[in-house]
């Protein structure tokens, strides 16, 4: 069973799985599905047009957003449909925290953090794991790869390679923490070698990461952070 509370708006094609909260002052635009146990926080809205300089005023009816399961999204958070792709995408076990800009055409993957204040711009893809502090404005396109942490304050402009952290003025150093909360630690050695000199993976399961993460960069046409 769903909370929904009444002062939401839920307009057009909208479906929900089980145990879904929806807070006060909530908009909701269809098409749009949520799977269950996602908390929607006070005047989050879900479902306005992509803001494209291009096409201002582009026909949305149709264009899709997709929220998984168990998600957190805090309030006055914006998520856009998409201009280019098929889907605006929000995977499972996401903490989007106060007033983060999701925008048209994103791809946030499972387990990503974005903490208050974040601008994504449009076409962004997040992969799994990842944290981006406070404050931070990503261009178009990039690719912030899997348990990578960007810095409080970051202006990013190319892509983040998974297992790193980016921070603004200083060399690009491993994020640890990400090691330790996610159960790489045994991949230690060979995660810094692969973030620190540029090594391939040995393993399957870092290879697999690393792959996942090189098709999205070439594909993004974006320098990489190195």
């Amino acid at each position: 069973m769903n909370q929904i509370d009444p002062t939401a708006v839920i307009q057009g094609d909208v479906s929900f799985g089980d145990n879904n909260v929806v807070l006060p002052y909530c908009v909701l635009i269809g098409p749009l599905s949520l799977g269950d146990g996602n908390q929607i926080g006070p005047h989050v809205t879900v479902g306005t047009p992509g803001q494209d300089t291009r096409n201002p005023r582009y026909d949305s009816s149709a264009a899709r957003i997709e929220i998984g399961s168990r998600n957190i999204i805090r309030e006055y958070t914006g998520v856009q449909k998409p201009c280019y792709a098929d889907l605006t995408r929000i995977g499972d076990d996401c903490y989007l925290m106060q007033s983060v800009h999701v925008p048209h055409d994103a791809v946030i993957e499972d387990q990503v953090v974005i903490t208050p204040m974040v601008a994504l711009a449009g076409l962004v893809h997040v992969m799994q794991g990842a944290n981006i502090g406070l404050s931070c404005a990503v261009h178009q396109h990039c690719v912030i790869g899997a348990y990578s942490l960007v810095a409080m304050g970051s202006m990013v402009t190319r892509n983040v390679r998974p297992f790193s952290r980016h921070i603004p003025g200083k060399p690009i150093s491993v994020n640890h923490y990400a090691l330790e909360k996610f159960g790489f630690t045994d991949c230690r050695e060979e995660v810094e070698r692969y973030v620190l000199s540029g090594q391939s993976p040995t393993s399957e399961r870092i290879a697999a990461i690393v792959e996942r993460f090189d098709r999205a960069h070439r594909k993004s046409k974006r320098d990489i952070y190195s």
